[in-house]
Formats: structure tokens, sequence, C-alpha cells
């Protein structure tokens, strides 16, 4: 089980064994608010308030530098919301959402934004892939729920 809080750090814990830390992940500069495995149970997506996008190899025998990637460009603000990170169906993406009022979508293989999604009145605070559509989900402090097209191509050239 993977957790992160206001220490700044990602704990993996061993549940068959109580309170057995097995390691920590060490990179981000402030609270963790939000963790997510990706589709294949590799690698570890989080956000954190440090306006900072990571991917984790947490793969068994992974090297002692799991920071594989990171993704920018995404904020956080005065209002210190939990905003969440989200994998594609496939990996191929990931997005987050943002304290400027839009959602980001980066390509995980260039790490370039590939989407910045207007249209919030507020912090975007989730953003979620449909599982077999090029659509996406945005919802925001403005209490609306955005639902986008995303380019299909690039769905299927990852699938």
């Amino acid at each position: 089980m993977y957790t992160g809080g206001i220490d700044n750090l990602i704990h993996c814990w061993d549940l068959r064994k109580p309170n057995t830390e097995v390691f920590r992940l060490l990179g981000h500069g402030d609270t963790i608010t939000s963790l997510r495995l990706d589709p294949f149970g590799s690698y570890l997506l989080s956000n954190s308030m440090d306006k900072d996008v990571r991917v984790w190899d947490i793969r068994p025998f992974a090297p002692q530098q799991r920071s594989v990637k990171s993704f920018t460009g995404a904020s956080h603000n005065f209002e210190q919301n939990l905003i969440k990170a989200n994998w594609s169906a496939d990996g191929s993406l990931v997005g987050a959402g943002s304290s400027d009022r839009m959602a980001y979508v980066w390509d995980t293989t260039t790490r370039q934004i590939k989407y910045k999604l207007p249209g919030h009145a507020g912090t975007v605070n989730e953003v979620s892939f449909h599982p077999t559509e090029p659509i996406i989900a945005s919802c925001g402090a403005d209490c609306k729920i955005f639902l986008g097209e995303i380019e299909k191509s690039i769905i299927e050239m990852h699938i």
C-alpha cells in the first residue's frame, strides 16, 4: 500500500506485516495530494503542492532512484486543494487539475503538455480519462464537471 501526506514523502507499506514500511520515495518538496497506480501496476503517479507531478518506478528490484519522470505546468495556490492526477487507460497520458482553472494532460513519453483545457471558474480538482473512448472529464471547485474529446489517434496508437 502507498500513502503520502504532509511529510512530503510517499511510503510503501507491507500489509502482511503490521507497521512494516518497505521503502520511502523522496523527491517532492511539499504535501502529496494524490497517488495513482498505472494501469499495469509498475509505476506510481503522484501530485504534490510543490507543483510537480511525478512518475515513480515501484517494480521490485527497481534502482535506488525511483523517480523516473516529472511533469510541470499545473499549479497549486493558497487554497491548498487536494488536486488529483490520473492515468489514461493505456498509460500513454497523464492528467492533473490545477489552481489556474485548467486541466492539464501530458504525453508520458515526451513529457510535453498535450492539452491545457480551460472552462472552469475555480481550481480543477481532478481529471479522469474514459477507459475506451478519447474523452476526458474534469471537475472543479466551481461545482461543475466538463467532458471533452481529445485526439483519438493519440489513444489508438498506444493500445
